[in-house]
C-alpha cells in the first residue's frame, strides 16, 4: 500500500513525488515528506519562503488556506501521475 500525499490525502504512487521541507531548506529546514509534485508546486507558487518558515510550517496550517482547500477540490478529480507545468492548478 502507498503512502498518503499530506497535501491532498490521496496516495502517492511511484511517478511525480516530490520532497518537501516544512522548514524551508533555506532556513535550515531538513526534514522532508514526500508529496506529489503537483502539490509541491502549489505550496511553493502559494507562499514565499519566509511565509511558509514564519507560518504554513504545518500540514495543517497549509492545509487551512482558502487557496489550498479549492486546490485540493480540484486535484481529487486528476489522475495520481497529473501534472502539468502550466500555472493551472487551481
Amino acid at each position: 500500500m502507498h503512502k498518503l500525499c499530506p497535501l491532498c490525502n490521496r496516495p502517492l504512487g511511484d511517478k511525480m513525488v516530490d520532497e518537501h521541507h516544512l522548514i524551508p531548506k533555506t532556513f535550515k529546514g531538513s526534514d522532508t515528506e514526500p508529496i506529489h509534485k503537483i502539490c509541491h508546486r502549489k505550496i511553493h507558487a502559494t507562499w514565499t519562503e519566509r511565509e511558509l518558515l514564519n507560518y504554513y510550517h504545518t500540514w495543517e496550517r497549509i492545509r487551512e488556506h482558502e487557496e489550498i482547500q479549492k486546490f485540493i477540490r480540484w486535484v481529487a478529480k486528476k489522475p495520481l501521475d497529473y501534472y502539468s507545468g502550466s500555472d493551472e492548478t487551481t
